[in-house]
């Protein structure tokens, strides 16, 4: 999500720096065809294999069959008949998480985590004095590679967006580099769905605008972008001219936490949806108590079978203290919707607006 202070670019130029984006090659897919040989050169996705199981990760022999994550189960299956399902382990892909982080601490302090698998790093500085981003790059890559047996993308430029976009340039295994005099020329070309931070939704919108590519945003005024795309309008003109001065944001706060299922069989009656809502409850209060962080917005998110998607949402004065009161809050959230129009297929919980001492982005063991 892009804040209002992400968009505001300085009336001066920052210093130039240097900054890598590491994306680790299908991470939870690559680390099973590790700890297992008979899975090496094989479609395998991780996830759930029943009829109503999604996909966590596919590794890149099942994508070159259009299996990607986040695709249902049944259409993976049908596109890759000889696809191999694989359930996950997250304590472990945590486990290799953090053999992970510990080289990239070898390098730089100023780490923003954005996932188990994917971090920006900031080398402009780096604690062995390696004059060259690239070298850096691939003195990570290389150490990954020794320690854990995976293989890591970078990408390398002089901002966020740009390593982003540089990292997906060279997957698998591989690393590219945006230089200053690259970049808005990079940009130009680029359609507007390839854009980092740009949905299949407003990228519609975009389209219908006659907005196509990167150069076609760059014609536009900020007036204009910020009329027709609110605060993420500014975010918009200034990437279409490749620049970009987020800073990477070590120790960057998580603002909610949640976790969500998808049922095996449609649900229509309030005290099985109820029953769903438990462990989901379990989960996030738990990360909450190891965290010490407290929320005080509660969200329900309903999803139909149909796949239409609601979320409802209740704001307190003061934080959720206990797991109790985020339990009342969510059951109440439910029963506000009964009796629900349409069979749900999947129910979330989330808590937000936290505070307290987390301070590194996490991710839950979300069922799959």
């Amino acid at each position: 999500m892009i804040s209002a202070n992400d968009t505001l670019q300085p009336e001066h130029t920052p210093p130039q720096r240097k900054i890598i984006h590491v994306d680790m090659d299908a991470f939870y897919a690559s680390v099973e065809q590790r700890d297992n040989a008979e899975l090496r050169g094989k479609p395998v996705a991780v996830g759930g294999s029943r009829e109503r199981g999604v996909v966590a990760a596919a590794s890149y022999e099942a994508r070159k069959f259009g299996v990607r994550s986040a695709m249902p189960s049944v259409t993976a299956r049908r596109q890759c008949p000889d696809l191999i399902f694989v359930k996950p382990r997250f304590e472990v892909y945590k486990a290799v998480s953090q053999q992970i982080r510990e080289i990239f601490e070898g390098h730089t302090a100023i780490i923003e985590p954005l996932s188990l698998d994917e971090a920006y790093l900031d080398v402009t500085e780096n604690l062995q004095n390696i004059p060259l981003a690239r070298d850096v790059a691939l003195a990570i890559r290389a150490k990954i590679k020794e320690v854990t047996g995976l293989n890591a993308s970078a990408g390398i430029s002089y901002n966020k967006f740009l390593a982003k976009l540089a990292s997906d340039h060279r997957k698998p295994n591989g690393h590219y580099v945006i230089t200053p005099e690259m970049g808005p020329g990079f940009v130009e070309a680029l359609p507007v769905e390839k854009f980092h931070g740009i949905g299949p939704a407003t990228s519609a919108k975009m389209n219908a605008l006659g907005l196509h590519t990167g150069l076609d945003m760059r014609k536009q005024t900020l007036e204009f972008m910020q009329a027709n795309f609110g605060k993420a309008g500014a975010y918009y003109y200034w990437i279409s001219r490749g620049v970009d001065n987020r800073e990477v944001r070590a120790n960057r706060i998580r603002k909610s936490v949640g976790a969500e299922n998808t049922f095996s069989a449609d649900l229509t009656d309030f005290d099985a949806m109820v029953a769903e809502l438990e462990p989901l409850i379990d989960k996030v209060w738990r990360h909450c108590a190891e965290k010490g962080s407290r929320g005080r917005t509660v969200t329900l998110k309903v999803k139909f079978n149909d796949f239409e998607i609601i979320t409802r949402s209740r704001s307190i004065p003061t934080a959720v203290s206990t797991r109790e009161d985020l339990e009342r809050l969510a059951v109440a959230l439910l029963q506000n919707e009964i009796p629900m129009r349409k069979p749900v297929r999947l129910l979330g919980v989330s808590l937000s607006s936290l505070d307290g001492a987390e301070h590194e982005v996490s991710q839950l063991d979300l069922p799959i």
